[in-house]
């Protein structure tokens, strides 16, 4: 990974291990997910970064001679930036860079809200055409609960306009989202949103409190239990077997996860599910990741 001067700490998903992190916004703007960590030092305070900075960061990695295949929009929220920003960034980069392959960032739905799919198409020709979509969920109660900020229906929305402008998705779902008592809705209402979206990318990472459970718990008023490794598992079955995807690349290979799962759904939906059964039925066969292991 390479990455222009940037306010630490920076994420980005496992995939962009090898592409160029371009910060041009740190922190994020929402920040009031009760399971996200991730922007809550004070150095992250949401801000956007000057857009002649970004030039000047670009020029000087085009000057040291390195030419990335692929670059990532960082912090978690670029595209929270206007049409104008965007566009004007892109162009930043083709200038700099133009046998570029790809550009990708996260996104939040709502920060799709007041951009078209005319616009989006135009970017997505200027190269920005994967978009990290933290869904979490399709059941709004545990939305709700989460204070995600949304719901099944703008989360559906923003991955239809993603769609519609020739842009791809990669979706992330939360396993064990909900606790013991919604554990069920949220696997069938995560389906159900998948189902309706047809992401070309769908990952599922385990909910993980690093820095305690106690603001998750707020937000479920005291109602939240934990999943054991056993009722993970379960909930991921519930999961697969309601997914009804035509052709979506699914992993769920992430640290956080304590069973790998690789396949295309559907083609492999039955293979995938025989995994999952084998995990709950003999863990001890499985081969699982231990717990030292893993992580964020």
């Amino acid at each position: 990974m390479t990455q222009t001067p940037c306010v630490e700490p920076v994420f980005r998903p496992p995939s962009e291990a090898n592409s160029l992190i371009l910060q041009v916004t740190n922190g994020c703007s929402w920040n009031n997910c009760t399971f996200c960590e991730m922007y809550t030092q004070p150095q992250k305070k949401f801000n956007i970064k000057p857009l002649e900075q970004i030039k000047q960061e670009l020029a000087g990695v085009a000057q040291s001679g390195y030419q990335p295949r692929r670059i990532f929009l960082a912090d978690g929220d670029a595209m929270t930036l206007s049409y104008r920003r965007l566009h004007e960034i892109m162009q930043a980069i083709r200038d700099c860079f133009p046998k570029l392959q790809r550009v990708s960032s996260y996104c939040l739905p709502r920060n799709l809200k007041n951009k078209t799919v005319t616009e989006l198409s135009k970017l997505n020709d200027m190269g920005l055409s994967l978009f990290y979509v933290g869904c979490e969920s399709g059941d709004d109660l545990v939305l709700e609960r989460v204070n995600k900020g949304e719901n099944f229906d703008s989360s559906l929305a923003a991955l239809g306009k993603i769609k519609a402008a020739g842009a791809k998705s990669s979706v992330m779902i939360l396993n064990g989202m909900g606790g013991k008592l919604y554990s069920q809705q949220h696997a069938l209402n995560s389906a159900k949103l998948m189902n309706a979206a047809q992401p070309e990318y769908l990952s599922t990472l385990v909910v993980s409190f690093p820095m305690g459970v106690k603001r998750y718990q707020q937000g479920f008023k005291g109602e939240f239990q934990p999943l054991e490794q056993a009722e993970l598992f379960q909930e991921m079955y519930c999961l697969l077997d309601a997914l009804e995807l035509e052709n979506t690349i699914f992993r769920s290979d992430h640290a956080s996860n304590y069973l790998s799962l690789k396949g295309v759904l559907g083609k492999d939906k039955e293979r995938l599910l025989a995994q999952v059964r084998a995990a709950i039925e003999t863990p001890e066969a499985a081969s699982l990741r231990p717990e030292w292991l893993r992580g964020l």
